[in-house]
């Protein structure tokens, strides 16, 4: 099967700005957005609630199933905080957002996480989790790292990948297998 549309990862640390990213770029090229916790949600791709962590203990290999089919015809955004289950042969470009701990915990706080979610995800953006994941599961070329504090950072983001999403569509014409 071929591609004419690119598949773009977006992830990053809760609170680095993925969504806001993810429904503008979509708005402005006409990739679809696909909110994986929506999906985990919608379709049930998980275990359970964790109280300790607050959050769904995902199936991954359900999560895959459900997406699999419409991801590999290409034109998605995927906004998750994970990237490294994604096999690399649906993917064209992974995104890394970053963003200073400090915006990060205010972000984080006007959610109401608790104290240990809050200190749990400072920490991997300090100590650079998801950008070491997406290095260790994708090639290099692949791999952009991107600041996420403000708004003119959003809009600036955005621009670059439009512009690289351009270029994929001229490079790839012909569509890509």
């Amino acid at each position: 099967m071929t591609r004419k549309k690119p598949n773009i990862i977006v992830t990053g640390t809760p609170g680095v700005g993925k969504s806001s990213h993810c429904e503008l770029l979509a708005q402005n090229t006409g990739l679809k957005h696909l909110a994986v916790n929506q999906i985990i949600k919608d379709k049930g791709c998980h275990e359970g609630w964790s109280e300790e962590f607050g959050s769904y203990i995902v199936d991954e290999d359900q999560l895959l199933d459900a997406i699999e089919d419409q991801v590999k015809e290409g034109g998605y955004i995927i906004d998750w905080h994970a990237c490294d289950i994604f096999p690399e042969s649906w993917i064209d470009l992974v995104v890394v957002l970053r963003a200073d701990s400090a915006q990060i915990y205010d972000r984080l706080k006007a959610r109401d996480y608790s104290e240990k979610k809050l200190q749990e995800n400072l920490d991997s953006e300090i100590m650079e989790v998801l950008l070491t994941e997406a290095r260790e599961s994708y090639s290099e070329e692949i791999v952009v790292e991107l600041q996420s504090n403000d708004s003119d950072d959003i809009e600036s983001n955005v621009e670059r990948l439009e512009t690289w999403i351009a270029s994929w569509r001229k490079d790839n014409a012909e569509g890509r297998s």
